[in-house]
């Protein structure tokens, strides 16, 4: 029956979907502010390694400086679009004395420059965003240890949006803890958000059941 051969390709196609859309929402920034990209710095504890993404927490630092310090870029994060803001981000000043850090999972970092687990005790710097509505999450789009060795954690070598210029507009910014509701970031998010996803694959599905409803009926005798 020529059905189940129609049947089968589309049935791979929403498969090959759906998990392109899971990874997308694993390895995204959809619940960080990506307007503004602060750099910390502090003692790494709790680390929780493993999939879809690594854990740890970070103690700050008292004494955190201006700005981003000089530091050496991964290669995929070098060209100005990328290493500009990153080395533009203002240190992070909101309310936490300690942020719960969001990494990629071992097998991306072990490809972009970390091959084995942080150590509880051992101190990072990162450059990254805070959460947008838990405002103790923070989530790097490069980190170094061990002294200055460099990260990457942006899947596509780029930052997922253009942040703001520096000095960040006052009243609404993460660090001072409150909501973000920016336009660039609630677009980002409804573009990639695991409802758009499941809403997309329900809509094949029923287009792909009806499509084969219709082909039976067709195809059925008639007496």
């Amino acid at each position: 029956m020529r059905f189940p051969r129609i049947a089968a390709p589309a049935a791979a196609a929403i498969l090959v979907f759906f998990s392109a859309g899971t990874a997308q929402a694993h390895h995204g920034f959809d619940d960080f502010d990506t307007d503004r990209l602060y750099y910390i710095s502090g003692t790494v504890s709790q680390v929780r390694w493993g999939e879809p993404h690594s854990y740890f927490n970070v103690t700050i630092d008292s004494d955190l400086p201006a700005d981003t310090p000089e530091r050496d870029l991964p290669e995929g994060l070098q060209d100005a679009p990328d290493s500009d803001p990153i080395n533009a981000a203002p240190s992070y000043s909101g309310s936490q004395d300690e942020l719960e850090v969001a990494i990629a999972p071992p097998s991306f970092t072990g490809m972009w420059g970390l091959d084995r687990e942080l150590e509880d005790g051992e101190r990072i710097e990162a450059v990254g965003y805070v959460g947008r509505s838990h405002t103790d999450e923070f989530r790097p789009v490069v980190f170094w240890y061990e002294e200055g060795t460099p990260v990457n954690q942006v899947l596509n070598e780029e930052l997922p949006a253009r942040p703001l210029p520096v000095p960040y507009p006052e009243g609404d910014a993460a660090s001072a803890d409150a909501d973000q509701d920016s336009p660039s970031a609630a677009a980002d998010s409804e573009g990639t958000s695991p409802a758009v996803v499941w809403g997309t694959l329900g809509g094949v599905l029923v287009a792909v059941i009806a499509g084969g409803a219709f082909y039976l009926r067709r195809r059925s005798p008639r007496g």
